[in-house]
Order: C-alpha cells, then sequence, then structure tokens
C-alpha cells in the first residue's frame, strides 16, 4: 500500500492490546537495546504504525515562563543558583505577555504551548498567575501544558480545575544514576508528584536526559520506570545533554547519535501508545538524524527558537524538512479536561 494511503489502525484500549505492559524487567529492556539495529528499528517502526499515523508529528512551542535563580543543584542545568553560566535571572512573566507568546506560537503551527519555571515548586502567590495562563492559553485553543517543578496533590487540584491538560515532570536518568546528578530532591519527590498529577485526572508528560555519562544500562532503568507506571506518560521527551558551560557536565562527551536512536526506538516499543518527543539537543542534530529519529518512532517536537534557555532548531527548518520527508503537523482537538464527577477523572486517579 502507497504511503500516501497509509490510514492507522484504530488503537483498542489498553487492557485488550499485548503490547501495552507494565511488567517490564530490566533483563527485557536491555535486550531490545542489545537488538541489532536494523531489528531494533524495525520493530519499533512496525509498533508506531499500529497506533500512529507515521506521516505526522506532533508540534509543541515551549517558554520559559520564569527563568533562573533555581535552588536545585540539576547537574545538567543552566538556571540553577549553584553555577555560575551567565543566565540572567526573569521575574515571572506577565500573563498578558505569555498569551501574546501563545498566540505567536498557534499562528506558527503549534497545537501544544508549554510553559516552564524555574522554581523547585511553585509558591501560594504564583498560583493564581499560571492558572490565569492555563486559561488563557485554553481558550486560545491550544493544549496546555507547564513544568513548575514538584507539586503538592493541592496544586496538582487546582492546576486540573484550570483545565490545565499536560504536567511536564521528567524522571531524568534511572533511580542508580540519579544522585549522580540531582541531591535536592529525591527520585520518590518526582514520582510523588507525577502521582499528584494523575489524581488530579491531568495527563502525564515525563522522560529524561542521556548522555550525561550515564551507563547504558542506565537508559534501560530510565525507560523501565516509564513503561512501569500503572498509566503510561502520554508524552514522552526524549532529551539529549545541552552541556553549558559553567554546569557540571559542561565537558561531559558526546554521545554516540546511534545510542540516541536506540532509545527513541526502545522508548516507542515499552510505549506504544506515548508520543515520544524529541527535545533538548535537537540543534546538534543533523537532518539525518532527525528522519531515522521520526522513522523509529518519535513523532512530537518543541518548535521554536529556544527550550527555556538552550537553542532549538529554527521553526522554518523544521518546517522545510517535515516537507521534504512526507511529513505534516499532527492536528488537535483541545477537549475540556473531565470533572470530578466525570468517570475518566477516577479511573485517572486509580491509576496514579
Amino acid at each position: 500500500m502507497p504511503v500516501s494511503e497509509f490510514t492507522p489502525s484504530p488503537v483498542e484500549p489498553a487492557a485488550e492490546r499485548g503490547d501495552i505492559r507494565h511488567d517490564w524487567s530490566r533483563a527485557e529492556v536491555q535486550a531490545l537495546f542489545d537488538l541489532p539495529f536494523n531489528d531494533l528499528l524495525f520493530r519499533a517502526h512496525g509498533l508506531h504504525r499500529q497506533y500512529f499515523d507515521p506521516n505526522q508529528v506532533q508540534v509543541s512551542t515551549l517558554l520559559s515562563i520564569k527563568t533562573g535563580a533555581c535552588p536545585e543543584d540539576c547537574a545538567y542545568c543552566p538556571q540553577s543558583t549553584r553555577y555560575d553560566t551567565g543566565l540572567e535571572p526573569e521575574k515571572l512573566m506577565e500573563v498578558e505577555k505569555v498569551l501574546e507568546q501563545a498566540r505567536a506560537a498557534k499562528t506558527s503551527g503549534a497545537t501544544r504551548f508549554c510553559m516552564g519555571a524555574a522554581w523547585r515548586s511553585p509558591k501560594k502567590r504564583d498560583m493564581p498567575y499560571v492558572v490565569a495562563m492555563v486559561k488563557g492559553v485554553r481558550e486560545l485553543g491550544l493544549e496546555s501544558c507547564m513544568t513548575l517543578g514538584m507539586l503538592s496533590e493541592e496544586q496538582a487540584a487546582e492546576l486540573a480545575e484550570a483545565g490545565l491538560d499536560y504536567y511536564n515532570h521528567n524522571l531524568d536518568t534511572s533511580p542508580e544514576y540519579y544522585g549522580d546528578i540531582i541531591t535536592t530532591r529525591t527520585y520518590q519527590d518526582r514520582l510523588d508528584t507525577l502521582g499528584h498529577v494523575r489524581k488530579a485526572g491531568m495527563k502525564v508528560c515525563s522522560g529524561g536526559i542521556v548522555g550525561m555519562g550515564e551507563a547504558a544500562g542506565d537508559r534501560a532503568g530510565l525507560l523501565q520506570q516509564l513503561a512501569n507506571m500503572p498509566q503510561h506518560p502520554e508524552s514522552v521527551p526524549i532529551n539529549m545533554l545541552v552541556r553549558v558551560e559553567g554546569t557540571p557536565l559542561a565537558q561531559e562527551a558526546d554521545m554516540d547519535p546511534f545510542d540516541f536512536i536506540r532509545t527513541i526506538a526502545v522508548a516507542r516499543i515499552l510505549m506504544p501508545a506515548s508520543h515520544v518527543r524529541l527535545s533538548a539537543g535537537r540543534e546538534e542534530m543533523n537532518e539525518q538524524m532527525h528522519a531515522l529519529a521520526y522513522f523509529a518512532g518519535a513523532n512530537s517536537i518543541f518548535y521554536g527558537e529556544k527550550l527555556l534557555t538552550t537553542p532549538n532548531p529554527q521553526a522554518n527548518e523544521d518546517m522545510a524538512l517535515f516537507a521534504r520527508l512526507g511529513i505534516a503537523p499532527e492536528q488537535r482537538t483541545v477537549e475540556a479536561p473531565p470533572a470530578a464527577t466525570d468517570p475518566r477523572f477516577y479511573d485517572a486517579a486509580a491509576g496514579a
């Protein structure tokens, strides 16, 4: 069948699909990484086509709504107060300025607008402003996503009530390697925040960063953690380390591009119904690597010139490559979030 005539098969409920699992062993995940490269991509791409149109990619735009002055010690992050990276801290943006950026993102073809703040966790005084941002973005007909650090159960409920679609909170790496990267919050802290997000009925965006000096087994460990959640993250960003002078990882060696593509492919196999996003690090990827990542199962990107504080490929370059590959931006319909009386709310809470 010509690719132009492709129609993805209807996705059956997760309980009826044998390829949706939540019980992967570390050995099974490592065995996928160890497959011959062509065999791995063949398996990942075949599974990708069962769940998605292989010629559509979801497009998001990310805006830093509060930059720098973060008290955490994440070894990769230029926004930490512990490292001298030359970054000038900026206060929380005004709501209308955020919405101006959201309008521009929609005009440029984004369907989801993501907002990130360099906080350990939002303070009570911050919540009315971020709630107003969420409501404003939703009124524009865009999906909304935020990453604000750790959330309490009450804060998650407040964001859900405002209509927030997605909350991003990455696990970053495997539980074993985590302490080498971050000491100011625990792995369990991260899992707790994701649990609060699920209980509130929001969708989860959670992935990690590769190329931070971790062993191959740590990549398997990261993906195992994500795939064995009671409900897979709807969005799984795979970031490649962006080395920033002044951070502890500034001199980290380049990651083998094939190892990165393997990570994308294994994520697709483990979480076949999730969007797998090419996130930070795309500035270092050439067109051929982008194309291979899309074939391996990546079907979401951040679009625009900057990801929080680090460079990203120019938007027109992405669209030009899409045209050459026959890829179109995925079109999304924004729905109102489920109310607490909606059965879907309780289904989501039960999966937390």
